[in-house]
């Protein structure tokens, strides 16, 4: 994890790309699923709160929620968010990232960084990697 990471920002910096684009889903990812329809949940994970916070504070950063709750339930999710300093530039989409003659992005948005428990992440040990590879990439930038 912490290599993808240091590569995907690496890429970004020699290619001098405007920003990195995250895909983060929400339940089994960053929340704990409560398995009920009268509220959404809202315990996190460990060390997913920080390291949104952190992700969402850098300006070479586009965090995108992906996420197939209902509308009601997104906005409820985006003022969650909000009021512990993370923000979403989008939901289950990128619009900053147009299709081109090779490309199209009609139907799968582009992203850099997926995570998503059903792509493999493991929010009971990835999120700290997470968290350390962002942790490298200021100690390289300080240096």
């Amino acid at each position: 994890m912490q290599r993808l990471i240091l590569n995907t920002f690496k890429k970004v910096k020699e290619r001098n790309w405007y920003r990195c684009y995250w895909a983060i889903d929400l339940h089994g990812t960053c929340i704990k699923a409560n398995y009920s329809t009268d509220e959404i949940p809202t315990e996190m994970y460990e060390h997913a709160e920080q390291t949104l916070r952190m992700l969402s504070d850098r300006s070479d950063c586009c965090l995108i929620m992906f996420t197939c709750s209902h509308e009601q339930d997104i906005k409820q999710y985006l003022e969650l968010f909000e009021s512990k300093d993370i923000h979403f530039d989008y939901v289950n989409e990128n619009p900053e990232v147009p299709s081109t003659e090779l490309e199209n992005f009609d139907k799968k948005f582009y992203t850099n960084i997926y995570l998503d428990d059903k792509a493999g992440f493991d929010p009971s040990t990835d999120w700290i990697k997470v968290l350390k590879g962002l942790f490298e990439i200021n100690e390289e930038a300080n240096a």
